[in-house]
């Protein structure tokens, strides 16, 4: 895979040192001197220019690539770079790093951004996974599909503590990805019984309402809970595979 990184500050070197080390060819491009720091990702090409130029897109080859990365400081600049990628270039893919959290509303295909990774939105979920239990935190959402990843801690006094995966009515559109329990993630699937202190993985459709699948997990005092899992099959009526 061929990817351009526009942006050679300590974000770009590090993408482009993972990317290479992953067998893919990089160039790095950034238009300021101070930049071309170019011992410290040796194996890339490096072009010294304004990445929201035509002519620079054009010198790096930007039409023969797989990807754009556009990891520059500055979120207009970051905009401008995807825009030209896509549209002047055809590029499959591209993904910018939003750097301001108040401009994401901005970082989507309308600016030819595929994916935008905002560093203080990920580190705020990050936080917040870390300290919450029983709380349903969003950690990521895929920009083309509008799909979220959302995470649980599930708590000792939750009604699914004991209850088998495959008899929990999860919501339409919603798919318990992994369940990590411990310092191991598990494949779930549907004979596995949830246990206190799960960390649960999900996979949401656009249209899924986060209340619904919290209320599901974790339920209000006077909600509804579901039925103690009995060992039965509900659809067969035969004991359920221990």
């Amino acid at each position: 895979m061929r990817v351009v990184i526009a942006g050679a500050g300590s974000v770009g070197r590090s993408i482009a040192r993972e990317l290479l080390g992953h067998g893919h060819e990089v160039t790095l491009v950034d238009r300021q001197p101070s930049a071309m720091r170019v011992a410290s990702v040796a194996d890339a090409d490096w072009l010294l220019a304004d990445a929201c130029e035509l002519s620079t897109l054009t010198q790096a080859r930007v039409d023969e690539c797989d990807v754009v990365v556009a990891a520059t400081g500055d979120d207009k600049a970051n905009l401008v770079i995807s825009l030209l990628a896509k549209t002047e270039y055809g590029v499959p893919r591209t993904v910018a790093r939003v750097n301001n959290p108040k401009n994401e509303w901005m970082f989507d295909d309308s600016w030819g951004v595929d994916v935008a990774v905002s560093t203080p939105r990920i580190m705020t979920a990050m936080v917040e996974e870390a300290v919450a239990v029983g709380d349903l935190v969003k950690i990521f959402t895929f920009h083309q599909s509008g799909a979220d990843i959302l995470e649980l801690t599930l708590p000792p006094d939750s009604p699914l503590v004991g209850q088998r995966i495959g008899r929990v009515p999860w919501p339409a559109d919603t798919v318990l990805a992994a369940v990590v329990r411990g310092t191991s993630p598990l494949a779930p699937s549907n004979d596995d019984t949830l246990e206190a202190g799960d960390e649960l993985l999900f996979v949401a459709g656009r249209e899924v309402d986060g209340a619904s699948l919290q209320e599901l997990l974790v339920p209000t005092a006077d909600a509804e809970q579901p039925e103690a899992d009995d060992g039965v099959d509900a659809a067969d009526g035969e004991p359920a595979a221990g």
